[in-house]
């Protein structure tokens, strides 16, 4: 199928799958990502709060495809997208295009127009985010110990803004340090770390069951987690939190998990959107008016059998992924594409050591505790890239588990989150340096 070539933009769980089985076939593809790599987004908070290495969930691209000789891959950015064409713009000015076009190029936060927050919180949503997220707390840390006063300016309160399963887990490994590996790795510091987590919503994992909603509320709270529920957040400043309610937190970290939307590419591209601000797509996962346009991923609203928009999972990505190669491998044989069947495994959300909630196939069989946490383990191994990927995850789940060692709290550039605290005895604001993008 040498004639052929599919353009994928995005090199996340949709485009990876899609361009795996289309190789299998020996269609040519050309596969771009800013990075090269993919990445294991469920995990990025245990990299952030370093449970696991940045190398255990991201897998360098040109690995994944070193057998395949029909894929084309390119590090760069897609600037912008002509679904009209099937051509794609890259930040360097050259021009792509295929007989196909699959859009996968992911989400990015979405702070809602909340005053400061794109300025001062730190979202959650790319390994450079794990990384620069587990920096900043170290950071945090190491000037405590150093200068104990910094606890009255909040430099032990951590705001975690979002009560979805981002927001929940990262709340609960997070918990877990400062109660488990802190007072070890740092004695000196008397005064207790503190988690808030704040949602608008009245429950935490508003997906879940009601039985659900009150095991994780509990279960954070029992670690010592503050919930703010049915409040927002109204401001995000340098040194403090303020919330819809008139609450004012003392802070130095405030973590974003308040939301996504797609990449700014996906929603300048022209083409149809629904809610959440990604692309509708058709049964096949085609655009109406371009037979040859798949979205997938976080960038699509993907319709199921009853019609109901799918959650953005990993595993509707990967599957919708393999099921855009089927249908382009038809198209190219003169077939028609056939509608999106997904296979539902389920829900979950792990909440802390040996604690999670999950929710299994499409009947939602509900479980929590070590079995939930045993579920979350197997089904998120599985969407990992490669057997040694699994393994290696495994092989680092396990250690912490067993071992509550943090090995991999190192920062290689210690600079990269480093906060100016300023004059303690003038109050001064301090001035934060955001880790430069793709670095």
């Amino acid at each position: 199928m040498a004639d052929t070539t599919v353009l994928i933009v995005g090199g996340g769980f949709a485009g990876v799958t899609c361009a795996q089985h289309l190789a299998k076939h020996n269609v040519d593809v050309i596969l771009l990502d800013q990075n090269n790599y993919h990445q294991f987004q469920p995990m990025l908070y245990q990299v952030a709060t370093a449970q696991v290495a940045a190398y255990d969930i991201a897998r360098p691209l040109r690995g994944i495809f070193h057998r395949d000789k029909t894929v084309d891959l390119r590090r760069t950015a897609a600037a912008s997208i002509d679904p009209t064409t099937r051509s794609v713009t890259t930040a360097s000015g050259s021009v792509l295009s295929g007989e196909y076009l699959v859009m996968a190029a992911g989400a990015q936060a979405n702070f809602f127009g909340t005053p400061g927050a794109a300025e001062h919180a730190l979202p959650l949503y790319s390994v450079n985010d794990a990384e620069r997220l587990r920096a900043h707390i170290l950071d945090v840390l190491d000037a405590t110990v150093d200068r104990p006063k910094l606890v009255d300016r909040g430099s032990l309160n951590f705001v975690i803004v979002g009560g979805g399963p981002t927001g929940v887990e990262t709340a609960g490994a997070l918990a877990e340090v400062l109660r488990d590996v802190v007072p070890d790795r740092y004695r000196s510091l008397a005064a207790p770390a503190k988690v808030h987590l704040v949602d608008l919503g009245d429950v935490l994992l508003a997906p879940f069951s009601d039985k659900a909603h009150t095991y994780a509320a509990k279960r954070l709270e029992r670690d010592g987690v503050t919930l703010h529920l049915g409040v927002g957040v109204k401001e995000v400043l340098q040194d403090r939190v303020t919330l819809t309610d008139g609450t004012e937190i003392i802070t130095r970290t405030v973590i974003w998990g308040g939301g996504e939307k797609p990449a700014d590419v996906i929603a300048t591209a022209g083409l149809p959107t629904g809610r959440g601000g990604r692309i509708d797509v058709q049964r096949d996962l085609t655009v109406a008016g371009h037979p040859r346009v798949y979205v997938l991923g976080d960038a699509a609203n993907v319709p199921g059998a009853d019609g109901v928009i799918l959650a953005q999972l990993g595993s509707v990505a990967q599957q919708s992924g393999a099921w855009a190669a089927r249908n382009i491998l038809d198209s190219i044989a003169g077939k028609p594409g056939r509608a999106f069947r997904y296979k539902d495994k389920g829900i979950m959300a792990m909440i802390g050591r040996n604690a999670a909630v999950a929710e299994m196939g499409p009947h939602r069989h509900e479980v929590e505790g070590p079995v939930a946490f045993a579920a979350w383990l197997g089904v998120h191994a599985m969407l990992l890239s490669g057997i040694r990927s699994k393994i290696d995850a495994f092989i680092a789940w396990g250690w912490d588990y067993f071992s509550k060692n943090r090995a991999t709290a190192v920062v290689d550039g210690p600079d990269a989150a480093r906060i100016e605290w300023g004059d303690d005895d003038h109050g001064e604001r301090p001035e934060f340096e955001p880790h430069p993008a793709g670095s």
